[in-house]
């Protein structure tokens, strides 16, 4: 009976062992964790660029494609932005003078805590996105 116990009090040591020894991280297998309705699939700059701008950002909601509706729309930014040769995400860090339609930049100012807590590659796929008609154009002259 005492043989019994003492095994099995070195076998519960043993366990209790086992479980306190660090994980080595090089056997560790990575996986990848995607969030409800995202797929495997990488997405280009501006179809992040398209889906933060119509989804989290909200930006649609004042922003159409092709015509103005609060704020400018989507090709008039994209045409004076590119003609000014300006970055979008400096002013939507809040770091820039509003060059579109200043007088519609109180409205827009109140959106900046919503840019602002974005990262810069979330914030350069809209750029991206915006801009993708003339990327595309420039494409096609080289």
């Amino acid at each position: 009976m005492k043989k019994t116990i003492f095994l099995l009090a070195v076998l519960a040591f043993i366990s209790c062992k086992k479980e306190n020894q660090p994980i080595d991280k090089t056997t560790e297998s990575a996986t990848e964790t995607y969030s409800e309705g995202e797929t495997a699939q990488t997405k280009t700059p501006e179809e992040l660029g398209k889906s933060i701008f119509e989804g989290k950002g909200n930006c649609i909601s004042c922003h159409q494609v092709d015509q103005k509706v609060i704020g400018p729309s989507i090709q008039e930014i994209a045409k004076i932005y590119k003609d000014k040769n300006a970055d979008i995400v400096t002013f939507l860090k809040g770091n820039g003078e509003p060059i579109v339609d200043p007088s519609q930049f109180a409205v827009m100012k109140t959106n900046f805590p919503v840019t602002q807590a974005m990262s810069d590659e979330e914030l350069k796929a809209i750029e991206s996105y915006i801009l993708q008609p003339f990327k595309i154009r420039d494409s096609i002259k080289q």
